[in-house]
């Protein structure tokens, strides 16, 4: 959306609605936006102002107070049109490279649960980050363990120290030297490609191979339920991380218990939200959504600000989640500077 609708008296006299209720979280009168900015028109002009862009539905007047509060319409202009948006301060920069790069912990969980606790505290929002999908997760390496003599366990090592595992059945028991060859030639076979690439290619990368009949046996077993092995199946729930909620409970948007059992529902389950999340990891880039622009009503009143994070086939998403009124300049640097160092970890 773009302010062609709007004269550049009411673009400035919005924008210091917009920063003054940012910032309050009352509700901006005339003589207090004269006061705070250098408008360069009396009150009265403001007031004037302030009504016509109430008309074009940019504000709205609590019946309470004479003040106005910018309209979700009026924040996407601002988003779109009017902010700036800095370099991200170096002591935030460092608190970020502290925190994300250097809080310890390799795993692809550790970090992602790090970054959303960093994104609350320096936002003051709710931090939330979405986990790559595991067929886009890199092999490192796999082993074979006996269970019983019937009974084996595969265990996948993947990239970012994800580990799964998954029981085998065999016709009784194989030798240690058969189960090390097995091993070997599997992870000489498949190690650093993909779970969704090991599915498609199996078959083929086995084929050619030489082994023991035992070891054979063992191969086909591999080849013969592959898509099974192969397909690591995450919840959705499981791949969300949230950061402190508690974060969100100080601000009067959250006074009232329905706006609060709203956010529970949103976040304890996870379903919702990480399927909104993964829709907006598939359109890459920043994303930021409005209250309205929701299809979900329990993010009615709630603004969501994505990155997208990417590092080779490795793909998810961190950002916040919090109220419409919310520093907009400020939150989109620390996410977008946040992403970039996510991926450059997981690289």
């Amino acid at each position: 959306m773009t302010p062609a609708e709007l004269s550049e008296r009411e673009q400035r006299v919005l924008e210091a609605v917009i920063r003054s209720y940012v910032e309050t979280a009352e509700p901006a009168g005339s003589r207090a936006l004269t006061r705070r900015f250098r408008l360069g028109v009396s009150p009265a002009t403001i007031r004037n102002t302030m009504a016509d862009l109430e008309e074009k539905g940019f504000l709205s007047h609590p019946h309470t107070s004479a003040g106005r509060v910018p309209t979700d319409k009026a924040y996407r202009v601002y988003v779109d049109s009017l902010m700036h948006v800095p370099e991200l301060a170096m002591v935030d920069r460092d608190r970020l490279m502290g925190s994300i790069v250097g809080g310890g912990g390799s795993a692809i969980e550790a970090i992602l649960r790090r970054t959303a606790q960093s994104l609350g505290v320096l936002t003051q929002e709710l931090g939330v980050a979405l986990g790559p999908r595991l067929d886009q997760i890199m092999l490192q390496r796999l082993e074979l363990v006996r269970v019983t003599s019937e009974k084996l366990l595969l265990v996948l090592t993947l990239q970012g120290g994800t580990v799964r595992t998954v029981f085998i059945e065999v016709r009784g028991e194989m030798a240690d030297t058969v189960l090390a060859e097995v091993q070997l030639v599997l992870n000489e076979r498949l190690a650093g490609m993909s779970l969704s690439d090991i599915r498609y290619s199996l078959g083929m990368r086995l084929r050619d191979v030489r082994t023991s009949v035992d070891g054979g046996e063992l191969l086909n077993i591999f080849v013969q339920e592959g898509n099974a092995l192969f397909d690591l199946p995450t919840t959705v729930e499981e791949s969300v991380v949230l950061g402190q909620a508690s974060v969100l409970a100080e601000k009067p948007e959250f006074a009232s218990g329905d706006a609060m059992r709203k956010l529970i529902a949103l976040t304890d389950k996870g379903t919702q939200l990480a399927t909104l999340l993964r829709q907006r990891s598939s359109a890459g880039g920043m994303s930021i959504t409005i209250g309205a622009e929701h299809d979900n009503a329990l993010l009615g009143g709630l603004t969501v600000v994505t990155a997208e994070y990417r590092a080779g086939a490795l793909s998810g998403v961190i950002g916040v989640i919090g109220p419409t009124r919310m520093p907009y300049e400020k939150v989109i640097a620390v996410v977008r500077h946040a992403s970039q160092l996510v991926a450059d970890v997981l690289a």
